[in-house]
Order: C-alpha cells, then sequence, then structure tokens
C-alpha cells in the first residue's frame, strides 16, 4: 500500500518545488494552478473535505481531490542518513556562512530523485528546500554536518541537535482526527485549497516540513 501512496506524494512535492522556480513563458492552457502549502492541525474530516487550523491561524476548508493519497511520517536519526541516501533538507543560512538544517526528510528507495533541487521553501522567512543525494554523511568538530549533491551541484548542510529527522511512513483515514497535525501540498481553487496528498502527524511524530 505505501508504495502507491508514496509516488503520488512527491508528485505533489515536485509540482510544488518546480512551481518554486523561475519559469519559460507558457501558453495560458499549459500553466499550472498556483500551488500552496498548508501546515496546521485537524479541525474536522468528513468524506472529501478536510477542515484545518493553520499554523497563523486561520481555518481552512480544503478539497480532498478523487484518488487522492495520505500518507505520514515516522522519527529516524542522523545517524541513519548514508552515503547514496536520497532527501529533503529544509535549511536556513547560518550566520557563519552555509546553511543550517531546520528538518531532514529520509526518502524511501523508490522515491529516490523526486523533485531533485534546491528552490525556496516557506517553512520559514528565507528557508530553501534541498532534494538531493547524500555524498558524504560525516560528524564534525562543532556537530553533524553532511553533504549532498543534485543536477552536478553540491551543499553542504549543518544538522543542529534537536533537528527533526523523519521518513516517511504509512498512514489510514482513521488518522484524521480532530487535533491531528498536517502538510498539505494543494492547489489554489476557486473553491478553496485542493489537495491530492495529505501528510499526517501520527504516534506524536508531526510532518516538520
Amino acid at each position: 500500500m505505501i508504495k502507491n501512496i508514496l509516488p503520488a506524494l512527491v508528485l505533489g512535492l515536485s509540482t510544488i518545488a518546480s512551481a518554486a522556480l523561475p519559469a519559460a513563458p507558457v501558453l495560458a492552457e499549459d500553466q499550472k494552478p498556483e500551488q500552496v502549502h498548508i501546515r496546521g492541525s485537524i479541525v474536522n474530516y468528513s468524506g472529501s473535505a478536510l477542515k484545518v487550523k493553520t499554523r497563523e491561524g486561520k481555518t481552512v476548508d480544503v478539497t480532498l481531490a478523487d484518488g487522492w493519497k495520505l500518507a505520514s511520517v515516522a522519527n529516524a536519526a542522523v545517524t541513519d542518513i548514508k552515503p547514496g541516501d536520497f532527501v529533503g533538507i529544509a535549511s536556513l543560512p547560518s550566520a557563519g556562512g552555509g546553511d543550517g538544517a531546520l528538518e531532514v526528510l529520509i526518502f524511501p528507495p523508490a522515491m529516490k530523485g523526486a523533485g531533485e533541487g534546491s528552490y525556496g521553501w516557506d517553512l520559514k522567512p528565507n528557508s530553501s528546500m534541498t532534494n538531493a543525494t547524500v555524498a558524504d554523511a560525516v560528524k564534525g568538530v562543532d556537530g553533524r554536518t553532511v553533504t549532498v549533491s543534485y543536477h552536478g551541484k553540491e551543499k553542504t548542510i549543518a544538522i543542529p541537535a534537536g533537528t527533526p529527522v523523519v521518513t516517511i511512513a504509512p498512514a489510514t483515514n482513521d488518522d484524521l482526527v480532530p487535533g491531528a497535525v498536517v502538510f498539505i501540498p494543494a492547489e489554489k481553487a476557486a473553491s478553496g485549497p485542493l489537495a491530492h496528498q495529505v501528510l499526517v502527524g501520527k504516534n506524536g511524530v508531526v510532518p516538520p516540513m
């Protein structure tokens, strides 16, 4: 079941990623819907409707598209990051140079290459998301760092102590309970956000991205 969920989930994330990058002019009929990230806690779930109180304090009604997919996240550790793994790291520029991770997602092998690249992200102001292959994972004198490669480029990111590190895990509709934390990559539509994928927190682990 999870193998069916994961490609669809990443498709949504990579769509958002491509929307964040500069693009060549396209015809109106070729333009993709504007993307939005919804982060918050569930107020109510019923059928194809999900009501979410966002981290900004607003209540949003999300429509779940036909065939929408659901997954959760499970705790992992920095020591689980191995050379050759494909990871998604949200980070911020550090005062001393380089980037410091805000969160790390270790993708399952089936998702390797999804949304590859480094682009602006809205977890925090000035944050970025890097989806890339781990070239080297080491523990340095001042903490852990990971070097990743994407499209022929390399980037070294520090992972401070306490940084959330997670991987994708299964979920069911029974996990969509009031208070559960969600991350939803959605499309802006006239009737409100339209979602094809939902990441829900369970067992005390919340989607950190």
